[in-house]
């Protein structure tokens, strides 16, 4: 097996990543593995925004009472303080290293207004702001001598010893070879896992990687039932929907069932503003109650000129599909959208692991608490990215052979088996059910029957592995049967509904709010 030696390495090259690899570089060299290239991360889709104080009207307390309502209960106020206070720093990062953030005719920053939000305070690039993001730290990550970039690269496993992680198992795409990455320091930032979801708004590569190679190595995770779904997804049948922005109903846009009537004031006071998870529950319920497919986003006061403007990217896109925003109702529906939960980690990004660090959506830093606010995910990515690359520099830690004496170089990998077939319909089957049993509205007897769906095919795909090699497909499938089995578990040990899981059979919340903790040393999935 082929050996790496880096002083860094980065496992995904979504905003956190990258933005972690520019930082690093001024230490030491730094590789950076892309599953599959740079417009198939989850922050290449991201819309809104990213949320910081920028103006005279807001304050930073506001900001953190909003994070605060919305994260239900379960956020660390010291983590939710010290992050909104060190936003404008990191702000000025990204518009030193070139992000075009929006302005308006004054030359000021153009703050959008998102649900949740008492100000406007999102620093957007019109509706393209993760694509942008993503554009600009690639040029400059292009220019550094000391970032690697190693596209169409699989990361399969971490390598572990007694005194923590020194890299990872790699799989080329192109080459189909594995690889040893070793390293100090190994930074996870491969994002989410809505990819387990029959409907989400994440790419097909959101499978949970992660979060199933941190639970075989011993790590800790935290709060993983807290799946965010965004109530107005493009209503079409492809898996993945396209996303209509938050920002749409900071400007105006209502909500209306098919029969033309208003219905979210009857579940909230803020009706179109107020936090994600209460307008999802919101259109589910009534989707459900009157067998509506979907519901209508409707902005139809705003001139077509105005929206082409401040929306170009999702009026194009509504447009592609036969919808004048300034004309037309807008068919939406809720998706699975965001991971609240994840890797648990310290506010420095630091797991349980030693050497192992993560940042962006694969981490829990108590950030975001039971229910993400609008546009603090981005804001969150570059501030621990940026934390780790300051801290892991200070860390010094070095490797032995005898820390590297138990790589398997045994591990063999294929591209494609004549049993990817059967691997297909058990993923079709994994998003399947938890969808209908793990989603929006979930109830206790709905989630031990995933759990026992599940398991069957988390056997069924052990089954599979035999004497020949596995697949890629058959890696990612068993990295979503497991992750939907740690989102099925941790749902079940939480008996109350708060954020983003509410389960029929436990209503209220408990008094006092706990974080659900799991891990391979602790845990019987």
């Amino acid at each position: 097996m082929e050996k790496i030696e880096t002083d860094y390495l980065v496992i995904g090259g979504g905003i956190a990543g990258l933005f972690f690899a520019l930082e690093a570089s001024r230490f030491g060299h730094v590789a950076v593995l892309l599953k599959n290239t740079f417009n198939t991360s989850s922050s290449w889709y991201a819309q809104g925004g990213i949320s910081c104080v920028g103006s005279s009207e807001d304050t930073f307390e506001s900001h953190i009472s909003d994070t605060l309502k919305a994260g239900d209960g379960l956020c660390d106020v010291q983590v939710v303080k010290s992050f909104v206070e060190e936003a404008p720093l990191r702000i000025n990062d990204l518009i030193r290293y070139g992000v075009p953030f929006s302005k308006d005719e004054k030359g000021n920053y153009d703050l959008g207004l998102e649900a949740g939000h008492s100000h406007r305070r999102i620093y957007h690039v019109k509706d393209h702001t993760g694509m942008a993001i993503i554009e600009t730290l690639k040029k400059e990550v292009l220019q550094r001598s000391r970032i690697t970039l190693w596209e169409n690269h699989l990361a399969v496993d971490l390598i572990i010893s007694q005194n923590g992680c020194f890299g990872a198992y790699v799989y080329d795409k192109e080459t189909s070879r594995l690889k040893a990455f070793i390293s100090a320091h190994t930074l996870l930032s491969t994002g989410g896992c809505g990819a387990l979801y029959l409907h989400t708004t994440n790419p097909s590569s959101a499978t949970g990687d992660g979060i199933a190679m941190a639970y075989r190595a011993g790590a800790i995770l935290k709060n993983m039932e807290m799946i965010q779904f965004h109530p107005t997804c493009f209503f079409q049948l492809t898996p993945q929907k396209f996303l209509i922005s938050e920002a749409v109903r900071g400007e105006g846009a209502k909500i209306i069932n098919p029969d033309g009537k208003s219905f979210l004031q009857a579940f909230d006071p803020r009706g179109e503003l107020a936090p994600r998870d209460v307008v999802s529950r919101a259109i589910f319920m009534e989707m459900k109650a009157h067998h509506y497919p979907y519901v209508f986003l409707d902005i139809r006061g705003r001139q077509r000129k105005w929206l082409e403007e401040r929306f170009p990217y999702i009026f194009s896109f509504c447009l592609s599909q036969g919808i004048d925003m300034s004309k037309d109702l807008v068919p939406v529906a809720p998706a699975a959208h965001y991971q609240c939960g994840g890797v648990a980690t310290d506010a420095w990004g630091r797991t349980s692991i030693p050497g192992l660090w993560a940042a962006g959506e694969v981490a829990c830093t108590g950030f975001h608490g039971a229910n993400r606010l609008a546009s603090n995910s981005l804001l969150e990515a570059v501030i621990v990215a940026g934390r780790v690359a300051r801290l892991s520099a200070e860390e010094k830690r070095s490797y032995s052979s005898r820390d590297l004496f138990n790589i398997k170089e045994d591990l063999v990998l294929e591209q494609e088996s004549k049993r990817d077939a059967e691997i297909k319909k058990a993923i079709a089957k994994i998003r399947e059910v938890m969808w209908e049993n793990v989603g929006i509205v979930r109830c206790v007897s709905g989630l031990k029957k995933a759990q026992k769906e599940i398991g069957f095919l988390i056997d069924f795909l052990k089954s599979q592995k035999k004497e020949e090699a596995m697949s890629v497909l058959q890696l990612e499938a068993q990295n979503m049967a497991l992750t939907a089995s740690i989102v099925v578990a941790s749902a079940l040990r939480r008996k109350e509904s708060r954020g983003a899981h509410w389960v029929s059979d436990y209503p209220q919340k408990q008094d006092v709010p706990k974080d659900t903790l799991i891990s391979f040393a602790s845990s019987s999935v």
